[in-house]
Formats: C-alpha cells, sequence, structure tokens
C-alpha cells in the first residue's frame, strides 16, 4: 500500500513536473515571440499586409527668360500598376489579357514589363503611364478581376512650344532598365519619369523633386482596413527652370530660317546668354504620351533628315568663308604681313601642280585686309595663309576655340574638327601639303564647326577677346513662392591673349562686308547697323555633283555704348536644300524683328525685302 502511494505520488511529481516544465517553456517561447521578436514579427506581418503606392513629386515647370507663361507644365493623368505577388501565378496570364483590353495595350508589352522573375514580389510594377480617368474609372468598377492591380496620380508634360524648342527643351520618358542600373543610388525606381533629352535630362535633378509614398493596410482580398493607420510620406515638388531663351525670338528665328535643314542661334555675347536656338526638322514630345507614341518615335528615328539631332550644337561642317573672320584676325595680330598690302586676284591661284580657282572666276582684283574680307575674295586669304603657314593659322584657330567643346548645358555637344598634321598622318596616314593650309585658309578642308562655335568666335571678336560660356540656365525658383532659389553668373570660358586693337580692326573690316561687301545686296534692315561675315561651304556629295552649306555670322549693333545691347546671330542652312543663299536673308530678317521689335510677319511687311519670302511658322 505504501509502495502504491509512493509509486503515485512519484509520478503525480514527473508528471506535475513535465508540465510545469511545459508550462514554463510555452511562457518563455510566448515571451520570445510577442516580447523579444514581437517587433520583428509585427514588422513582417505588416509588410505582408502593408501596400506602397508611389506619391509621384510634381516637376518643375519652365519659363522662358520673361517667366511668366511656363514653356512645359504638368497635366494631370495616371499610371497602372501591377503588384504580381499579390495574384496566384496560374491566374497572372489571365489578369494580363484583362488588362490588356481594358488599357487597349499589347499583352506582349505587359508581359514584358512584367516578367516571370518578378512574379512573387510584392513591390508595384508600372505598366502604363498616361491613362485616362475614364479607364481608371472602368476597372475600378470591376475590382474584383483585377485583384493585384492599383494606380496613382503621374502627372505628363504638356510642352507648349512644340516647334524647335524642342530640342532645347526635350522631352521625358520611363526610366529604361540600363538606365536604372546606373541611377538605382540617386533615388530613382523602376517607374520614374526622367529627362531623356535637352533640359530636361540636363536639369533632371532639379526639375524632378523627390517623390513619396503612401502606406496603407489591408486584407486577404486586398480591400483596406478599415480604421488601419495610413502613412504617408508627401512628395517633394521640383524646383521650376527659367532660361535665358526669349520666347519671340525664338519664334522669329524659327519662322526667318524656314521649312529648311538648318540651324539659328542668338547669342548676347556679354554674358553667354542664348536666346534662340532653332534646329530644324524637329518633333513634338507631346506625341510620346500618345496612344501612337511607338509608331511616331520610330518614324522620327528612322527619317533620313535626323530631326532629333540638335543641329544648332551637334552638327558639324565646314565654316567656309566664315572662317575668314579668324584669319583676318591672325593676319593683323601677327603683324609680319601689312594689312594695307594688296594681293592680285585674277580668279585663280597656282600652286604646286594645282591650280585653286576663286568664287568670282573673272578675279577680284587688287584686294587688301578690308577688300578681301568684304569681297570673300578667296585667292587673298590663300596667299596669306600660305605666308602664314599652318603653325600660326592652327594656333589661332584654337585661341577661337575651333576643334574645342563650348560647355553649353545641353547634352551631346559636338566639338567639330581642328586638323593639324599630326591628325592627318594618324588619321589619313598622309602627310600635310601645302594644299592643306590654303584650304583652311577658307574655311574648307576637314575643318568643321558648329553654328554655336562659330557664334562663340564672332563673341570673341564683339567683345575684344573675352568669351562667355554659353548657357541656357538663368535661374531656378520655388513652384510654390515663386522665390529665386540660383541664379548663375555669367562665366569666362576664355581670354585671349590677341589685343584688343586687333579685334578693333577686324571689327572694321567685319563692317565693311555689310556696307560694300558680300552681304549688302541683303542686308536691308534700317533698325540696326550691323557687321558679319557671308559664308559659302563648298560640300562635294558625288563625282560630278556639288552643293553648298549656306553660313551668316553677324552682330549688332555695331556701334553700342552699352555692350548689352548686343546680341550675335548665327544661321546655318545645309547643303541638302534648294539653294538660295538663305542664311544671310533669314538673319536679316533676325535682326530687324529683334531691334524694331517686330514679329516675323511685321519685319517681312516692314523691310518688303527683294527675296520676298513666304514662309509660315515651322510646325
Amino acid at each position: 500500500m505504501e509502495y502504491g502511494e509512493r509509486q503515485q505520488k512519484r509520478r503525480f511529481v514527473v508528471i506535475t513536473a513535465i508540465f510545469s516544465g511545459t508550462i514554463g517553456v510555452l511562457t518563455l517561447y510566448l515571451f520570445w515571440l510577442q516580447i523579444v521578436k514581437g517587433g520583428e514579427f509585427t514588422q513582417r506581418a505588416r509588410d505582408v499586409s502593408e501596400r506602397e503606392t508611389p506619391l509621384t513629386a510634381q516637376r518643375g515647370e519652365i519659363f522662358d527668360r520673361q517667366g511668366d507663361d511656363p514653356l512645359v507644365f504638368n497635366v494631370d493623368s495616371f499610371s497602372v500598376d501591377v503588384s504580381p505577388g499579390e495574384v496566384p501565378p496560374s491566374q497572372l496570364p489571365a489578369l494580363f489579357a484583362r488588362l490588356s483590353r481594358a488599357l487597349a495595350m499589347p499583352v506582349a508589352d505587359i508581359e514584358q514589363k512584367v516578367p516571370p522573375k518578378t512574379w512573387r514580389q510584392f513591390q508595384p510594377i508600372e505598366v502604363k503611364g498616361g491613362v485616362t480617368l475614364q479607364s481608371i474609372a472602368a476597372i475600378a468598377e470591376r475590382l474584383e478581376e483585377f485583384r493585384g492591380v492599383s494606380w496613382h496620380n503621374k502627372p505628363i508634360r504638356s510642352y507648349v512650344e512644340s516647334g524647335t524648342l524642342a530640342h532645347v527643351i526635350g522631352y521625358v520618358g520611363d526610366i529604361t532598365r540600363d538606365e536604372l542600373q546606373v541611377l538605382y543610388n540617386k533615388n530613382y525606381t523602376p517607374g520614374t519619369s526622367l529627362g531623356k533629352s535637352g533640359i530636361e535630362k540636363q536639369y533632371d535633378d532639379i526639375l524632378r523633386g523627390r517623390d513619396g509614398k503612401r502606406f496603407r493596410i489591408v486584407d486577404v482580398k486586398e480591400k483596406g482596413v478599415t480604421g488601419a493607420e495610413e502613412k504617408i510620406e508627401p512628395p517633394t515638388a521640383g524646383q521650376n527652370v527659367v532660361l535665358t531663351i526669349d520666347r519671340q525670338i525664338q519664334r522669329l528665328a524659327e519662322q526667318a530660317l524656314g521649312p529648311r535643314n538648318g540651324s539659328v542661334v542668338v547669342l548676347k555675347p556679354s554674358t553667354g546668354e542664348v536666346l534662340a536656338l532653332v534646329s530644324y526638322p524637329s518633333f513634338d514630345p507631346n506625341r510620346f504620351f500618345g496612344s501612337d507614341a511607338s509608331t511616331y518615335f520610330t518614324k522620327l528615328t528612322l527619317d533620313p533628315s535626323s530631326p532629333f539631332i540638335d543641329r544648332a550644337i551637334q552638327s558639324a561642317y565646314p565654316p567656309g568663308s566664315t572662317f575668314k573672320v579668324i584669319m583676318s584676325t591672325a593676319i593683323v595680330d601677327d603683324g609680319t604681313i601689312p594689312i594695307t598690302q594688296a594681293v592680285l586676284c585674277t580668279g585663280k591661284l597656282e600652286f604646286g601642280d594645282r591650280v585653286f580657282n576663286d568664287w568670282l572666276k573673272t578675279g577680284h582684283g587688287y584686294e587688301d585686309l578690308f577688300g578681301g574680307l568684304a569681297q570673300s575674295c578667296d585667292v587673298y586669304f590663300w596667299t596669306m595663309g600660305n605666308r602664314l603657314g599652318p603653325d600660326k593659322i592652327l594656333a589661332y584657330a584654337r585661341d577661337f576655340g575651333v576643334g574645342s567643346l563650348t560647355g553649353i548645358d545641353l547634352p551631346g555637344e559636338a566639338s567639330g574638327l581642328l586638323p593639324t598634321p599630326e591628325w592627318k598622318d594618324k588619321i589619313k596616314h598622309r602627310q600635310w601639303v601645302g594644299g592643306d593650309t590654303l584650304n583652311i585658309s577658307i574655311g574648307q578642308g576637314d575643318v568643321t564647326m558648329t553654328p554655336l562655335q562659330l557664334a562663340d568666335a564672332l563673341a570673341m571678336v564683339v567683345n575684344e577677346g573675352v568669351v562667355f560660356r554659353p548657357h541656357l540656365l538663368l535661374r531656378t525658383t520655388d513652384p510654390r513662392t515663386g522665390q529665386v532659389l540660383s541664379e548663375p553668373k555669367p562665366e569666362v570660358l576664355h581670354e585671349s591673349p590677341v589685343s584688343r586693337l586687333s579685334f578693333q580692326t577686324v571689327q572694321q573690316a567685319l563692317r565693311g562686308v555689310i556696307t560694300k561687301g558680300t552681304a549688302g545686296p541683303v542686308i536691308t534692315t534700317k533698325a540696326v547697323d550691323i557687321a558679319g561675315k557671308t559664308g559659302t561651304a563648298q560640300v562635294v556629295a558625288g563625282v560630278e555633283t556639288k552643293s553648298w552649306h549656306s553660313w551668316f555670322v553677324a552682330y549688332g549693333p555695331y556701334e553700342t555704348t552699352n555692350p548689352d545691347d548686343r546680341v550675335v546671330v548665327a544661321v546655318m542652312v545645309e547643303a541638302s536644300d534648294n539653294w538660295e543663299w538663305w542664311a544671310p536673308k533669314a538673319a536679316n530678317t533676325i535682326f530687324q524683328g529683334i531691334f524694331a521689335h517686330q514679329s516675323y510677319e511685321e519685319a517681312i511687311a516692314t523691310m518688303k525685302p527683294w527675296y520676298a519670302p513666304v514662309v509660315g511658322r515651322v510646325d
């Protein structure tokens, strides 16, 4: 009996110990789960039930120098996202098919944006932007059929000036995978819009602001949990950008050029501010947000006239006789050849076993520096170029920035080419000969310049040795208060060792081009006295076929007590157009419009030029 009782007591103690131990272990485990790991598991649960929706920041607007009406603003629109992890993989193809019909986009495009490797992630993936409110409403009415689908506000850009300003302003688009790999650490995410070209790309960091986020709790049916706390990280709007561009001058220059392949640069030499930058042909960036965006983009890409190229800064051409501005400076400043020394031009120059023919076959007669530049006498500059030699010519050309970037605040600028004996030996495997020196003396051969470089070169003559870096950013402002946040000061790009007296002499010679030289017949404006240089650059398109680029670069007023009043205008019309000698004609209209404060139509009506252009605005 006693033995039995002891056994029962022992069993009771063992069972009690086991039970107590189990309770203790469970209590400790619960303590570990709720207290030690409670925060971690709560966060895990929240991660599973929490949905993150981006709050797109308003992109900054872009203004011309007046700062009143925007050139670019934002229009409300929506983007549709898919969170594939919220949908069983077997149901995703059917969801993509329904979404394809709702958004009027190919299923293949959705599958490309949401590939199988992403099907387990809960992070929203944007499948289409620029979606209308009507499409969003249609999806919302049948939300049970679109599990995992959400949407958020994502404004699209509206470009008011859709003409040639497209090259300056550029456009925005969704970030690509390659771009994301480079920019991921700069707060760019899938679906982010960023600048693709122009100012939109150059100042993307300033314009785009910072996106916010909204966090909400959902149940197993993806419905919001009533009473659950919603956390919001508000977005920060981008800064507004004010450009140096003058909208009226841009329109004037655009219409003056007309539908001709070419470009126009209007520059303020005292500061480097770009007042107009025209390139034709152009494109309409608004169409990149439409239903035919892909077709339109492909059409532009395949267009042989290359409308995406900003010809003012990205295309380099032989400068032709405009290079004689540099040659004249070299002759005057070098001083070894008197500027009054005349050269007899008979219409040709025999050099070695070659004959170089002047553009005027009958010859110019005797010409000194002033007459040679005014009449653009090739024989005069060939003779002087041969006397100076290639080393001096190339040194002065470098001083003028030939072959160097201007540093304008736009992506993709071309540097042009200043050929040297070393370059020719390395690239063409041939030695520099006397003919090369003669060619470069009149801006032919391998030397090339962009229209902006040529405008900068003349600006150095205007400023008597100082060149300011050309720029488009005038200031940035707060989008809410209008307060100026930054205002870059003019930056000196280069200071020339050439004497001011030499530049003043060249200025006088350039004035002669207008009053008694090649430009006289077409520069008819009475609104301002200008000085400049015509240029015709020969382009050999085949063995027998030849064509010419038309150049004109000038500044005005010729005389002024206030340097800020002056502007430099460079016009370039490509050889692909029918020969009209159009560059000086376009510049004539531009100078009239700027200094008479007239529109294109008013300028033409006032001057009534003999060449009677009938050209409307380029759309």
